[in-house]
């Protein structure tokens, strides 16, 4: 086998779902989408998607050295229905993928390897990436044959539906490039019909203002009272388009048990959480990241939108925090009660 081969028989044998490469200038269109993007607004706060803006672009100008970036799959394919926590109001839920380990740590130390065994082959250099970095990923995954980026702006594959993480190793080796893959879509619209806020305003193109993903997130503040209704038990994330998916009869199960976990609970044991307890619970978890008063201002919304008048003291002993954007979500929840 060459040098290509044997890499990919690697990658797999480390537990990546699918490795793949493509050339850094393989995405000419991503600029152009990129600002369409921006300058719709749809990034809402995160002022970074703007920064670094040639960098994001055009993967050959983030490492003018590199030759080929090598992308690679790795699967948090869910054991359970993720759509089935949606029917128990009483608890909170969190996306797959945040269910278990920080998927940044696992999947950076696999890449580390594999790019290790690449400096152990040959004589180059790597820089390794997951999606903190300003790297076009979805687009460069397409390029490289992994899949294509769907109406729901996920990467989808015939060969592991759409539950997956994306990673990168940039190197100065020049491989041979697979075949790009093409939309394979087709008339389906699930992922957009299913979407409780209407987040894609046409398919292809995500509003993030209008993402449960986003507000539950990346948003600061209080999330816009006319979305507050829609997020539902959600507090962390959103699931619903990837789950309806018809891909994901191809789904391949998650290779680390990792990523599979117990991150939820019941609103009333969340909503009391303060910073200690938060950050004990959540310790080794994405979730930890967006801190204590974002994640019980999200438990506080569920609140509301459980119809469980029992919570309602719950959410009275939090009208007056000391953060904003918790005690305006504590009244609204108890508003809200109030009205059964």
């Amino acid at each position: 086998m060459d040098l290509k081969q044997r890499m990919v028989q690697e990658a797999l044998g480390m537990g990546f779902v699918a490795c793949r490469v493509c050339r850094p200038d393989a995405v000419p269109e991503v600029p152009a989408r990129l600002d369409a993007f921006l300058e719709a607004g749809y990034h809402g706060q995160m002022g970074w998607m703007e920064e670094r803006v040639q960098w994001r672009g055009n993967p050959s100008v983030l490492w003018p050295e590199a030759r080929s970036v090598v992308m690679l799959v790795e699967s948090y394919a869910p054991e359970h229905d993720p759509l089935a926590v949606l029917e128990r109001p009483e608890l909170g839920a969190v996306s797959v993928y945040a269910q278990g380990r920080d998927y940044h740590d696992v999947v950076k130390k696999r890449l580390k390897r594999l790019a290790r065994w690449l400096i152990a082959q040959e004589t180059c250099e790597v820089k390794v990436f997951v999606d903190t970095a300003p790297v076009p990923e979805k687009a460069l995954a397409q390029a490289a044959g992994l899949g294509w980026q769907g109406k729901h702006t996920n990467v989808v594959s015939r060969e592991w539906g759409n539950w997956a993480f994306l990673g990168s190793v940039f190197t100065t080796l020049a491989l041979e490039p697979d075949a790009a893959e093409v939309d394979r879509c087709g008339s389906c619209t699930a992922c957009q019909d299913i979407c409780p806020t209407n987040a894609f305003p046409v398919p292809y193109r995500l509003d993030a203002r209008r993402c449960i993903s986003y507000l539950t997130i990346e948003h600061k503040g209080p999330v816009d009272e006319d979305l507050r209704a829609a997020l539902g038990n959600r507090i962390y994330g959103c699931d619903d388009c990837l789950a309806v998916c018809p891909w994901n009869k191809f789904a391949v199960a998650a290779s680390d048990i990792r990523y599979h976990g117990t991150a939820g609970g019941t609103l009333a044991e969340l909503a009391v959480l303060d910073d200690t307890a938060f950050r004990l619970r959540f310790s080794g978890s994405p979730i930890k990241r967006i801190g204590r008063n974002r994640f019980v201002r999200n438990v506080l919304y569920a609140v509301g939108n459980s119809g469980d008048v029992r919570l309602r003291a719950v959410a009275q002993r939090l009208c007056e925090d000391d953060d904003a954007a918790v005690a305006d979500a504590a009244r609204w929840a108890v508003a809200r009660l109030a009205h059964l």
